[in-house]
């Protein structure tokens, strides 16, 4: 699988809350990557089985439910792995703050 830059930003972003459920408008806001780049990026991540996915139940009658992602153990393993090397090769990563 590519690790593009991009992708070591995501799997920062879902490793700083790795049991906890994140949908991709919030992931974007996150790393500032566009849906048109993270989208791919969510769905290399659960062809690895890095991701587990689940619908949204909905909350509100006519809002259309979101797609929930979180790291599986799988993906928290490899994600600590790597994204310790790449801070070692790279220095820290960056991804935003949540408010």
């Amino acid at each position: 699988m590519r690790l593009s830059p991009q992708t070591l930003a995501v799997l920062q972003a879902l490793r700083q809350v790795p049991r906890d459920w994140s949908h991709g408008y919030e992931l974007s806001k996150l790393t500032r990557i566009k849906s048109g780049t993270l989208y791919p990026i969510l769905s290399r991540l659960h062809d690895e089985g890095w991701l587990e996915t689940r619908w949204e139940e909905v909350r509100e009658p006519g809002r259309p439910p979101r797609h929930l992602y979180r790291l599986s153990a799988a993906g928290s393993r490899a994600a600590n792995g790597i994204l310790e090397g790449a801070a070692v090769r790279m220095g820290p990563l960056r991804v935003a703050r949540q408010s």
